[in-house]
């Protein structure tokens, strides 16, 4: 799957897309749909939410084809506007309300683990990606995925969710910390005696 970033379309496709050819529309929708989906249901975290989000992304896409000025490929605006969804329902009071009658804090990802079977870290042969990064909150694993995967600054990951850049380090700091207790188990302390 190729990086939305780097996803274009031709000056003809978009031009017949705007004039409301459903056949380049159905080429634009092919060309960004599997990689704009990865990006959200990333930063969604559950299936469910990603779809959701997704189906809001294309909408807004299409709606505002005729604004697509081209000056960067069609995917790295699919990539704004998918970001800007999602961090968007991040930061609704709705989805904080849900998190606090759920149980779950927005900080912590606690609510995320109570879902998750119990089960010891995984062995380096088995390691779970998914699993790890469902671990985190829904702020903190957007931020990891925005800065680690995406590429944004922490000045850009401020700008997006409304809050000093300080937040966005922060964010990632107790991510990374988070992620490493995951991927690297305790090592037991006790010393061996001889008896």
């Amino acid at each position: 799957m190729a990086r939305l970033t780097d996803i274009d379309v031709s000056r003809e496709v978009l031009a017949s897309a705007r004039d409301g050819n459903e056949c380049a529309r159905a080429a634009i929708y092919a060309a960004v749909a599997p990689a704009a989906f990865g990006l959200v249901r990333r930063l969604a975290g559950s299936r469910a939410l990603a779809e959701d989000l997704f189906q809001e992304t294309m909408m807004a896409v299409f709606q505002s084809l005729e604004s697509f000025r081209g000056e960067a490929p069609l995917g790295a605006w699919v990539r704004q506007i998918a970001v800007s969804k999602c961090l968007m329902y991040l930061r609704s009071p709705w989805h904080r309300a849900r998190m606090r009658l759920s149980g779950g804090g927005d900080s912590e990802g606690d609510w995320v683990e109570s879902l998750l079977p119990a089960t010891p870290a995984p062995r380096a042969e088995s390691v779970d990606l998914e699993r790890a990064l469902a671990s985190l909150a829904p702020t903190a694993r957007a931020v990891v995925w925005l800065f680690e995967v995406e590429g944004y600054s922490h000045e850009e990951i401020a700008q997006h969710f409304g809050r000093s850049v300080s937040f966005s380090k922060s964010q990632l700091a107790r991510a990374h910390a988070k992620l490493r207790q995951w991927f690297e188990p305790p090592v037991d302390s006790q010393t061996c005696t001889t008896l």
